[in-house]
This record gives C-alpha cells, structure tokens and sequence, in this order.
C-alpha cells in the first residue's frame, strides 16, 4: 500500500513540475503604452486576439503610472528585470529618450509602434505615418473651410514624433491656402489640462474658426468645452482617433471628420511580429524597417459601418 501511495504521489510531483516547467518556458512580450487613454483599448483587443495564437508566450500589455518619459523608462527596466524577451513601446519622447531606449534595446529586442524612434537601435516600426494622418487632417480641414480659416492644435506631447509628425502633414497641406495652424497647445496627456487648454484657447480667441484634436483625447475635450460655451456647431473640428465621443459629433454633424488608425493591428500584428523574430525568422523586418498600418478618414457617410467594426473587435 506505500509503494501504491508513494508511486501516486511521484507521479504527481513530476506532472507539476513539468506544469511549472512548461510556464517558465514561455517567453514574455510586453506591449508598453505612452499613458492612460481609451485609445489603446483597442490595441489591448489586439493583443489579446494574438494571445490565443501565441499559447506558448505570455503577452503583457502595460500602462505606465504617467505619461512621462522617465516613469515610462522604469517600467521597462523593471519588464527586463523580470525577464521579458522583446518589448513594444510607444516612446513618450523619444528625442531625449535616445540613451535609455538603446539601453533597453541592448537587452532585449525593442521594437515601436505609435511614436517611432529612429535613431534608436529599436529594430522595426509598425503603426501609422504621422505625416499621412496630418495630411488627411488638413484635407478635412481644408473641405470644411472654403473660405479660409484659422485653426488651434491640441496635443498631448508635443515633443513625441508622432505629434510633431502630424503637425508638419496638416501645415505641409494648407500651405499656400487659406486655412492657418496658427498655434498648438499641449498636455502631457492630462485630461484635466487638455479641456483646460481648450477653455483658455476660446477665452482668448473667441472669433477662432476651427479647432484641431490630435491626440485622441482632444477632440472630446474640445466638443464638451464648445458645447458647455453654446458655440458647439459654430467652430470647425478637425479630429484624430476613434473616441465615441468623437465618432459621435461626426454622425451629428459638429466634427466635420476624424482621421482614424489602426490601434488593434498594431497590438495583433505586433506581438506576431515580435515572436516571430524571436523564433529566428528576421525577414519580418522590411529592409526600411517600418511596417505601416493605413489611416483613414471618417465622415457622416461611413462613421456607421467604422462603428459597427470597432465594437465587433473590442467584443472579441
């Protein structure tokens, strides 16, 4: 009978340490986000739909405590510590962030998505050109205003290349017209501030024509400061980015289109990416190193059918 019992209990002892072996072996990858924001819901979908075709890694998607860079920086040191295998990011500000993003990157692979940081030794980009996403920004703000117009920006870090990039598309389209960017204000991704920056910019504008959000936070900010002023439906909205506020004001009429992207395939596609590279195969890397992922623009005519796609893949 003790032979029985000590031959059952050998069994179950080897069956959990080969549990526990097989836990340890997964690799972990972390997708590391630049702040708090119900933008990235859509790339935690993502990742999670790579989950289930990842089993034998641990998919990790992280929130930094506040959108700065050094606070950003702590979290992956800890990540490596912990002993991730490959990292994600969106750099709050990769400009002064060069020597800790190349430290990361000396440790594990680092790859960016949202806010590039070319002059790291970050091996590939995958998200949106900037520049494009500014341009299509000016094409609707140049639609909505054909007698010309002056317009305020509202950002969340004006230093991160995905802002500086998507300013420069916007102002390189309304060159030469008669639609102005004649200033852009920024927030740290503070939504306190952000409607602040709106509040202060009506206050001293009140004739202004059009306001621009560019981080996907600032439209809604800018539609409830115009609305709590009555002037909801008399000042032009350009947008970026799908908040269902946003989407909203464009099914009524008082956002005149949003420039969306792509946030869950970069989560999806990303975690793929990364993977794949840790199993040896590097031709998912395209020789300019940049995977980019199209934006678009929305209006009154196909804001139903973008709707109706978000919430089938935040439902999984």
């Amino acid at each position: 009978m003790k032979l029985r019992i000590s031959t059952v209990a050998l069994t179950l002892v080897a069956a959990l340490t080969a549990s526990t072996s097989l836990a340890q072996e997964k690799k972990a990858l972390a997708f590391v986000v630049n702040g708090a924001s119900d933008f990235w819901k859509l790339a935690e979908a993502g990742v999670k739909k790579a989950q289930g075709e990842l089993p034998n890694y641990d998919l990790q998607f992280k929130y930094p405590e506040q959108a700065a860079a050094a606070v950003q920086q702590r979290l992956m040191d800890d990540l490596v510590a912990a002993g991730v295998s490959a990292i994600m990011v969106s750099a709050v500000d990769p400009k002064s962030s060069t020597d800790a993003l190349n430290r990361i990157g000396g440790q594990v692979p680092l790859f960016t998505t949202d806010s590039d940081a070319p002059d790291t030794n970050r091996i590939a980009y995958i998200g949106s050109s900037n520049t494009d996403a500014g341009k299509q920004a000016g094409e609707i703000a140049l639609k909505a205003l054909p007698d010309g117009g002056k317009c305020i920006g509202f950002v969340g870090l004006p230093g991160a290349d995905n802002a500086r990039e998507r300013i420069e598309g916007m102002k390189s389209v309304i060159a030469g017209s008669k639609v102005e960017l004649i200033d852009v204000r920024g927030d740290d991704i503070d939504m306190t501030r952000a409607k602040r920056n709106v509040e202060d910019a009506l206050a001293a504008n009140p004739d202004i024509d059009c306001m621009v959000g560019f981080y996907s936070y600032n439209p809604p900010r800018i539609y409830e400061v115009l609305k709590e002023s009555g002037k909801l439906g008399q000042v032009t909205v350009v947008a970026f980015d799908e908040d269902p506020i946003t989407l909203g004001g464009v099914r009524e009429g008082t956002i005149a289109g949003t420039v969306v992207q792509d946030p869950y395939e970069w989560g999806y596609q990303g975690m793929k990416l990364m993977a794949k590279y840790l199993e040896g195969d590097k031709s998912v890397v395209p020789a300019n190193e940049l995977i980019i992922v199209p934006t678009k623009m929305i209006d009154k005519s196909n804001v139903d059918a973008f709707e109706a796609e978000l919430k089938d893949r935040i439902s999984g």
